[in-house]
C-alpha cells in the first residue's frame, strides 16, 4: 500500500499556483549500516520542497515530516 501524503499534495498545489518549480527538494537522511560490508549508508527519503521568498532573503519550506534524528538536506532538483 502506498502512503498518501496530504502535505506533499499541498506542495504540488503550491507548485501549480507558483510560476516556477521548487528551488530545492528536502530529504530526510538516516545513516544505517546497510552497506555490503556493514559500512554506513544514507537512506534518503523525500519529505518536502523549498522556494525562495519574494524578497530573496530566505526560503519557503513545505515539509511532510520533520526528522527527530538523522539529517535534513536541501538539494537542487535533478533534471528529468
Amino acid at each position: 500500500m502506498r502512503y498518501h501524503s496530504p502535505t506533499l499534495d499541498a506542495v504540488a498545489l503550491t507548485h501549480i499556483s507558483m510560476a516556477n518549480n521548487p528551488t530545492y527538494i528536502a530529504y530526510y537522511v538516516k545513516d544505517t549500516n546497510a552497506g555490503e560490508n556493514g559500512e554506513k549508508r544514507g537512506v534518503w527519503t523525500k519529505v518536502g520542497a523549498a522556494w525562495p521568498n519574494k524578497d530573496g532573503k530566505g526560503f519557503n519550506v513545505v515539509l511532510d515530516a520533520v526528522p527527530l534524528d538523522g539529517r535534513l538536506i536541501l538539494r537542487e532538483p535533478l533534471e528529468r
